[in-house]
């Protein structure tokens, strides 16, 4: 099954060197402890895509697809869920009782596994303590973060003597979570393999300084998530483009801009050039001060239009 998966990966994850190919389902976990109640925020993710929320006041895992349960019979997800439960009673009374972590406090949990083309899957578990790093799970063995200092240690030292806790994360981590990404990536294959194509336009953002131009080119309402936009002067790209953060619409398409500061003297010539798996290997590229497109051209007729006829009106009812 894994063998057949990967051509499909490997088109998900299209689009330039920067992409590999790879897939991860990971759970995000944040447990806040204050004024002596804990609340838990729980999501998981097929990559970058939500597929599943924790409900904390049900204790129960709410599927945001109707593909997010994947192969899965109703067993195994019961089981799973159950898991979850048992854990997050556990960890409070580990990390207060027996860790001795002062009201108020924040912990943060990732923890999932990782399916590297040619390398099969790797489990990984973090865990960090205020926004830094307090101790990971790699193979059977918890090990304590350096920022982490004696509490980490002393974590790592009692989560490890209880091998059936840590031989269960290895199971998990190694074969339940594997089973789980594969089913979803087959039951959710006509969703993650829609393409969407971008569209794309261009304007000048605050003038950088006297005689300077800021060239923005907008990219938006594409899918999948990995996309290449990159400034042009014919076939060659200017190293001073920047890109922003790749950022969610609504719909759940995405949109990127691309800026580069030019002397104003210079931006004659220059393109904006953009790659999608969508576009089928024919590039949108988008000329710094081209003629205005036909559609642009038609509603400045109209406009004129209207202006003419509005100025025969007046001049009629002024003659009669």
């Amino acid at each position: 099954m894994l063998f057949l998966l990967l051509p499909f990966l490997s088109a998900l994850f299209q689009g330039g060197d920067r992409f590999e190919e790879s897939i991860s389902y990971h759970l995000m976990q944040t447990s806040s402890f204050h004024n002596h109640s804990w609340v838990h925020v729980g999501s998981g993710w097929l990559g970058e895509l939500q597929t599943h929320r924790w409900n904390s006041s049900s204790n129960t895992i709410i599927y945001l697809y109707p593909w997010s349960r994947g192969n899965f019979s109703n067993k195994e997800l019961m089981d799973v869920e159950r898991l979850f439960q048992l854990y997050f009673n556990e960890h409070q009374d580990f990390y207060i009782s027996q860790l001795m972590f002062k009201d108020p406090f924040d912990l943060q949990v990732t923890v999932g596994c990782e399916l590297h083309s040619g390398k099969g899957f790797l489990g990984f578990k973090q865990v960090a303590i205020q926004g830094h790093d307090f101790m990971s799970f790699q193979n059977e063995t918890f090990l304590p973060s350096p920022r982490g200092g004696e509490k980490a240690q002393k974590a790592c030292k009692l989560l490890n003597f209880n091998e059936a806790y840590t031989q269960r994360l290895y199971r998990l981590l190694s074969d339940t979570c594997p089973r789980f990404t594969l089913g979803l990536l087959e039951a959710g294959k006509a969703h993650l393999q829609q393409l969407v194509k971008p569209e794309a336009w261009l304007s000048s953002g605050h003038s950088p300084g006297p005689g300077r131009l800021l060239l923005v080119c907008h990219v938006s309402g594409f899918y999948p998530k990995p996309v290449w936009v990159m400034w042009m002067r014919g076939e060659q790209g200017q190293l001073g483009t920047q890109r922003g953060d790749i950022l969610p619409n609504a719909d759940g398409t995405w949109y990127l801009q691309a800026t580069l500061d030019v002397a104003a003297g210079e931006a004659a010539g220059l393109a904006c050039r953009v790659k999608h798996s969508s576009l089928g290997g024919q590039d949108l590229i988008l000329h710094w001060g081209a003629p205005q497109s036909a559609l642009g051209l038609i509603l400045f007729a109209v406009i004129v239009a209207l202006a003419l006829l509005t100025g025969l009106g007046f001049w009629f009812r002024k003659r009669w």
